[in-house]
C-alpha cells in the first residue's frame, strides 16, 4: 500500500524540491491515511517535511509537539479548517512524534501548514495576531486596538454576501496593513537582539506571524471588493492561493538543506493549469476560476515540482458509485494505486453531484505526473482506509492463485507483519453451502466484516455472540449499509455490513479503529511471552 516502487520512481527521475500528492474530495478519509503511510516510506528516499492544507500559524504549536519542544498539542486548534478533529490528523502527529523521539534534530521530520486561517465564508479579525506580534517586538504600537477596533466586525457572516460590510478597505484597515508591515521590518531590524533574548524558534514563529497578518488583511481586502458572488470567490480563492503559494515557498527555503517536502492538500491547489469550480450554493449558480498555489510554484520550481494527482473511483462509504465508462476515473480501472495518466485522447470528465467532490479533468490529465488512485472494485475505498490505518498490513487472495475461486479477491487486514489472525476481512463471494445469505455473488455486492469482540457485540446488538442463533432467523443478511452479526462467525464475536454505505460509515470507522487497536495489542502482549 505504501507504493515503493512507484514513489522510488517518481523520485529517482525527477528528485523533487516539493512533492506534491492532491485528493479529490476532502470526504474521503482513505486519502490522508494513505498520505500519512507514504510519508513513512518517503521518510527512507531523505524527506524531512511535510506541509499539509492548514494554516500556517496555528501549526508552529505542532511542529513544536512533534519535535518534543512541548508536552501536549490541542489539534482543534493546531490543524484548521477542521481538519484536526479527524483520526488521520491524530495518527499523522502521533507518528511523528514517536519517529522524532529517535532521531536528532537534524534528522526529524518538520510539521507545516501552508494555508492561510481563511474559508470562503469568512476570516478571522487581524487583531490577536497582531497583538501577539506587538508583545514579541516589544512596541508600545497604542493605535493598535483603535485602528482593529470591533472584532467582531471582521468575522460577521453577512460579509460573504455584502461587500460592504466587510471592514477590509476601511481606512483603518489600509492603516492596520502598514502597521503590520512595519512589524515585520521591525523584527528584521531587531533580529541580532530578539534572537538573542528568546530563540530562533521564536524569531522565526514571529516571522509567520507577521506574513500571516498581512496575508489576512489581503484576504479581508478582497472580501470587501464588491462584485457578483462568482466573481468575489473567485478572488478570494485567488487570494488564498497566493498565500499558501507564498507560504510554499517559503517553508521551502527554510527546509530545503535538510530535504525534500511532501505536500498534501485538495487537487485544486496543487494542479499545474488553472483551477475552476462551479456549484450551486445559496440558491445561485457560481462559478469561479483561479491560479492554485501549484500553478503558481511550479513554474518557478520547474522539474523540482512533481505533482501526483488524487482520484477516487467509487466509494460507497460517501456514497460515490461506479465511474461510468468512457471516463478517466474508469480508464484508471479497479485496482488502488500510483499509476501514469491515461493517454486516451477519448476519454472525458465524469459527471457527478456529489458536493466539494472533484473529478479528473483533461487539464489535470496532460498536466500531473502520476495519479494516486482509490480503484472502483467493490470495497476498495474500504480496504484504503483500513491500510492506512498505522500499523496495517494487508494479504489479498489473487485472482488465478490455487484458492478456491469463491475467495479470489478476499482481502485480509493484520496489525502486524506476523500475519497471524485479521481483525478485519474484505469478502467478495459466497462461500457454497456455508456463507450464502449476503447474496455476494451478485454484481457490485461486498461484505465488510469486523472482529468487534464480545463485550462490543452485545454493546452493538443487545445480545452476547453465545445467544446469536436465538435472534439470527430475524436479520436480513442481505441488507446493505446496515451493521449486523457476521451470518457465520457470530458467535467469535464478528460483525459485517453489506456494501457499506453513509449510515454505517462513522460507526464502521470507529469498529475497524478499536478492532487493529485490540489486535496490535494482543500481537504486542504475545510477542513479550518467554
Amino acid at each position: 500500500m505504501a507504493f515503493y516502487t512507484e514513489l522510488q520512481s517518481l523520485i529517482s527521475a525527477r528528485r523533487p524540491h516539493l512533492l506534491a500528492i492532491g485528493e479529490p474530495f476532502h470526504g474521503e478519509p482513505a486519502f490522508p491515511r494513505m498520505r500519512n503511510r507514504i510519508l513513512e516510506t518517503l521518510t527512507g528516499y531523505g524527506f524531512r517535511s511535510i506541509a499539509i492544507e492548514s494554516d500556517r500559524a496555528a501549526g508552529l504549536a505542532v511542529d513544536d509537539y512533534v519535535q518534543g519542544r512541548r508536552d501536549d498539542v490541542d489539534l482543534t486548534t493546531g490543524i484548521s479548517h477542521g481538519w484536526g478533529t479527524h483520526p488521520a490528523s491524530r495518527e499523522l502527529i502521533d507518528w511523528l512524534r514517536a519517529h522524532n523521539e529517535k532521531l536528532p534534530p537534524g534528522e526529524r521530520i518538520a510539521f507545516h501548514g501552508f494555508d492561510a486561517p481563511t474559508e470562503i465564508t469568512g476570516a478571522p479579525s487581524p487583531g490577536p495576531i497582531l497583538r501577539e506580534l506587538r508583545e514579541y517586538l516589544g512596541l508600545p504600537a497604542p493605535e493598535l486596538d483603535r485602528l482593529v477596533g470591533d472584532e467582531g466586525s471582521w468575522t460577521a457572516h453577512e460579509i460573504m454576501f455584502e461587500a460592504t460590510r466587510s471592514p477590509g478597505r476601511s481606512p483603518e484597515a489600509a492603516a492596520l496593513r502598514g502597521l503590520a508591515e512595519d512589524f515585520r521590518t521591525q523584527l528584521y531590524a531587531d533580529a541580532p537582539r530578539l534572537i538573542r533574548d528568546t530563540s530562533t524558534e521564536s524569531w522565526n514563529r514571529a516571522r509567520v506571524l507577521a506574513t500571516t497578518a498581512i496575508g489576512l488583511l489581503a484576504y479581508h481586502a478582497a472580501m470587501a471588493e464588491p462584485g457578483t458572488q462568482s466573481q468575489r470567490i473567485g478572488h478570494l480563492l485567488a487570494v488564498r492561493d497566493a498565500l499558501m503559494a507564498q507560504n510554499l515557498l517559503d517553508i521551502l527555503a527554510l527546509e530545503r538543506d535538510r530535504g525534500p517536502i511532501l505536500v498534501s492538500a485538495n487537487n485544486a491547489h496543487l494542479q499545474r493549469h488553472p483551477s475552476r469550480w462551479a456549484t450551486h450554493w445559496d440558491g445561485q449558480d457560481l462559478a469561479a476560476q483561479w491560479n492554485g498555489a501549484g500553478s503558481i510554484v511550479s513554474p518557478l520550481l520547474e522539474n523540482r515540482y512533481v505533482y501526483v494527482a488524487g482520484s477516487l473511483g467509487a466509494s460507497g462509504p460517501v456514497g460515490l458509485g461506479q465511474p461510468e465508462a468512457g471516463t478517466y476515473e474508469e480508464r484508471l480501472g479497479p485496482e488502488t494505486g500510483i499509476f501514469p495518466p491515461p493517454a486516451d485522447s477519448d476519454l472525458r470528465e465524469r459527471a457527478v453531484t456529489l458536493l466539494g467532490y472533484f473529478p479528473l479533468d483533461t487539464g489535470t490529465i496532460e498536466t500531473c505526473d502520476a495519479i494516486l488512485h482509490i480503484g472502483s472494485e467493490p470495497g476498495s475505498a474500504d480496504a484504503a482506509r483500513i491500510t492506512g490505518l498505522p500499523g496495517v498490513t494487508e494479504t489479498r487472495i489473487q485472482p488465478g492463485s490455487e484458492m478456491p475461486p469463491y475467495t479470489w479477491g478476499d482481502r485480509f487486514f493484520f496489525a502486524d507483519e506476523d500475519r497471524m489472525r485479521p481483525f478485519a476481512t474484505i469478502v467478495l463471494h459466497d462461500v457454497p453451502d456455508f456463507d450464502e445469505q449476503s447474496r455476494l455473488s451478485e454484481p457490485g455486492r461486498y461484505r465488510l466484516n469486523i472482529e468487534v469482540g464480545r463485550a462490543e457485540f452485545r454493546n452493538l446488538f443487545g445480545y452476547g455472540p453465545e445467544e446469536f442463533a436465538a435472534h439470527s432467523d430475524g436479520l436480513d443478511f442481505a441488507e446493505t449499509d446496515r451493521l449486523m452479526p457476521h451470518p457465520a462467525y457470530a458467535v467469535q464475536g464478528w460483525a459485517s455490513v453489506v456494501n457499506p454505505g453513509p449510515a454505517t460509515a462513522d460507526e464502521v470507522a470507529r469498529l475497524v479503529a478499536q478492532a487493529r487497536s485490540r489486535s496490535a495489542d494482543r500481537e504486542h502482549r504475545r510477542s513479550r511471552r518467554p
